[in-house]
């Protein structure tokens, strides 16, 4: 992997215009290692069973099959690297560790800026497609957005911390670090999975800075009850205690002993890949292979991306420092926007939400999407990150707009 940073005249202090290119020889490595694989058996579940059947016992040999195939003769990582500059890549170093980012500015006068947070195993990959539309919406009533979309840090071309304490409180102060370098005192916040935890702490901590939230993730203070819940929340509620309970080894594994997986991640791309399908599989808003929303070339960008800059177990580590560690005292009193897509992993019953998130000004529960709705349903995506800041901006008492 080669990099060239340099900073231009047009960039703030302490900000430098960011390329990576993967060298030839370690796309080809790349492929070499995927033609050497070595598969185990065939999983042994039903040979008739179908849907989310066929994956009780994780990725099917099969399916995975196809897809190093079309990774090691088809898939094409020199366009998803254009794509990344056209949109715009940066780096700046905050506390001592490199920061990558994206950064779309709208052409609009009356945009406002917007940070997007990605969770695992996401990463930049998540809002790619949804960048230009949220920058500049074709409908000149809709609100525009400067959109800057940092890499975490462990996470795609972000520096690996070299020590402990690179949890989310301190991504959320570096991320309100991040938006001031680039004249952004007041912003709007939005995320999922990981994002949605930091999201939720910049509007709790930061709100001299944060104008208001989007996320998809809510988390409940600890101490509610069902009592006072419809039976749809109830329901929520048993399938989110289900997933901790029954679908979350992923989590514990990297919680406790990050190290361990991360060799097998770092060092084996089928593994790495298998590890990452399994959850777009399991996490998306599908009933028999995520590709029935999710395009292969974004789920390989995505897996490229962790092989070429060898995060595996870097990105493992944010579960070591922050798993179930959100303050449990935390509100957020800046507006929020909150939306709880059906087939996520978490969903929060409002009433739970409305004790941490106090100024909610817009719910919304959807039909359709998953955990990566951005790339799920990237129309509703945007509809609903737009509308949501929005109701927002439009709640908060002085809309500040940075340009």
């Amino acid at each position: 992997m080669s990099a060239a940073g340099h900073r231009t005249s047009h960039q703030p202090p302490g900000i430098a215009r960011f390329e990576a290119r993967a060298t030839d020889a370690d796309l080809d490595d790349l492929r070499a290692r995927l033609a050497a694989a070595r598969l185990p058996e065939t999983e042994t579940v039903d040979r008739a069973a179908t849907g989310r059947r066929r994956w009780r016992q994780g990725v099917p040999l099969a399916d995975l099959v196809d897809l190093v195939n079309y990774w090691r003769t088809g898939y094409d990582w020199r366009e998803f690297e254009a794509r990344l500059d056209r949109i715009g890549q940066f780096r700046t170093t905050i506390d001592g560790l490199g920061i990558h980012f994206l950064h779309r500015r709208s052409s609009r006068a009356d945009a406002t800026p917007l940070i997007l947070t990605h969770g695992w195993p996401g990463s930049i990959v998540e809002f790619v497609d949804v960048a230009d539309e949220l920058a500049e919406p074709k409908d000149a009533a809709a609100p525009a957005f400067h959109l800057v979309i940092p890499s975490l840090p462990g996470f795609g071309y972000s520096d690996k911390p070299a020590t402990e304490g690179w949890g989310t409180e301190k991504i959320a102060a570096a991320w309100v670090e991040l938006m001031g370098r680039l004249g952004y005192d007041r912003f709007l916040a939005h995320g999922g999975d990981w994002g949605g935890n930091i999201t939720t702490i910049l509007g709790g901590r930061f709100p001299g800075h944060v104008l208001g939230i989007h996320t998809v993730f809510a988390e409940a203070p600890s101490g509610v009850t069902t009592d006072g819940l419809t039976e749809l929340e109830r329901t929520w509620a048993e399938q989110t205690r289900h997933f901790w309970r029954h679908r979350a080894a992923y989590a514990k594994q990297q919680a406790t002993r990050p190290q361990t997986i991360g060799y097998s991640l770092v060092d084996s791309p089928v593994g790495l890949l298998a590890w990452i399908l399994d959850k777009f599989a399991e996490w998306s808003d599908t009933e028999d292979s995520p590709f029935e929303t999710i395009s292969r070339d974004r789920v390989l960008d995505d897996v490229t991306l962790y092989w070429l800059t060898r995060t595996g177990a870097s990105a493992a580590r944010i579960y070591y420092e922050s798993h179930n560690s959100l303050d449990p005292d935390l509100r957020v009193d800046v507006p929020a926007a909150v939306t709880m897509y059906p087939r996520d992993i978490e969903k929060c019953p409002r009433p739970w939400a409305q004790q941490r998130y106090r100024q909610i000004v817009r719910w919304r529960e959807p039909e359709r999407g998953g955990h990566f709705p951005s790339l799920e349903v990237p129309g509703y995506f945007v509809e609903d990150v737009r509308e949501g800041l929005a109701a927002v901006l439009a709640a908060h008492p002085t809309r500040v707009v940075a340009g």
